[in-house]
């Protein structure tokens, strides 16, 4: 059983929504798609990791703290007599290891998720014993990406290299597992830990003034031009269509996003979507979805 599913992090949906509306340097270019390229590689492995759940309780994607440092869980299996911890990877290319020097062939040293790997199993295996839990804990680094490839790759029985996925997968199926009480007693106390709002995003410095205005296809991110109907929004390039208070809302929210601070209202909000809508509309809408405070020119709509 899943108890926590996977969604975007924040720092991925607000990254996305500044591709759209404004010129990323080459780094942030860069920073996005490797966020992209994650987030998509941990969604292959919990499809994987599908056949393992009977008798167990999934917990993805967990921000926990320990002594006061962050650490974060791609994938945490809770299963009987042993708990499993995967780092998931979605490198494509050829990469080799230097001693502890990881790098591409071009000669980019990445980091080594060796280390991030032992160092967030540690944390784990700490806080877990606070909470009263002694069970073992087996962590290891997933790479999901069949186009990877690793030359003189150490001897480290916790790498799961794509070709040994679906052997490491079914030696794990093969373990009788019925997850208790006790179990699900954790897994709650781990989701009551989860951090929801971390610190310190890596995000390119933004004004409202720089960003460009209107309602995208969230499909292609194409904008949508004014010559839609009225109930309708059509992409010129992908032919999605989609309703016209669903894409309102979603580019409400996506401006709640980018500033937490501000106040919606119907004269921003209108600028906002540039105009795609009347006033009018965009108040109906606000209205319908939001609650209004204040009266007059001070109003404004919160959930």
């Amino acid at each position: 059983m899943i108890l926590k599913q996977r969604e975007e992090s924040l720092e991925l949906k607000i990254m996305r929504f500044l591709r759209s509306r404004m010129h990323l340097s080459a780094e942030d270019e860069l920073y996005c798609y490797n966020l992209e390229k994650g987030y998509e590689g941990e969604l292959k492995f919990d499809e994987r990791l599908e056949e393992l759940l009977p008798g167990r309780l999934a917990l993805n994607d967990l921000l926990l703290e320990h002594r006061n440092t962050l650490f974060q869980n791609d994938s945490l299996l809770l299963s009987s007599g042993k708990n499993y911890l995967f780092e998931v990877k979605n490198f494509e290319g050829d990469f080799y290891v230097d001693g502890d020097r990881w790098c591409s062939t071009g000669g980019t040293e990445i980091k080594n998720p060796l280390f991030q790997l032992k160092r967030n199993e540690s944390l784990l295996r700490q806080l877990l014993k606070a909470l009263g839990c002694n069970m073992p804990v087996e962590a290891y680094l997933v790479f999901i990406n069949p186009e990877f490839h690793l030359s003189q790759a150490p001897l480290d029985s916790q790498i799961i290299f794509p070709a040994q996925l679906n052997r490491f997968l079914d030696k794990i199926k093969k373990q009788p597992s019925n997850v208790k009480n006790a179990y699900s007693a954790l897994a709650e106390q781990l989701l009551s830990l989860h951090v929801t709002d971390p610190p310190n995003f890596r995000l390119p410095e933004y004004q409202y003034d720089e960003l460009k205005k209107g309602i995208y296809c969230p499909k292609c991110f194409r904008f949508y031009e004014q010559q839609n109907t009225r109930l309708y929004l059509f992409c010129k390039r992908c032919v999605e269509k989609e309703d016209y208070e669903t894409a309102v809302l979603r580019t409400v929210k996506e401006f709640k996003l980018l500033f937490p601070e501000e106040k919606i209202t119907t004269n921003r909000m209108y600028e906002w979507c540039f105009g795609i809508y009347s006033k009018q509309t965009m108040r109906k809408i606000l209205h319908n979805n939001y609650k209004l405070n204040g009266h007059g020119k001070y109003s404004y709509f919160d959930e």
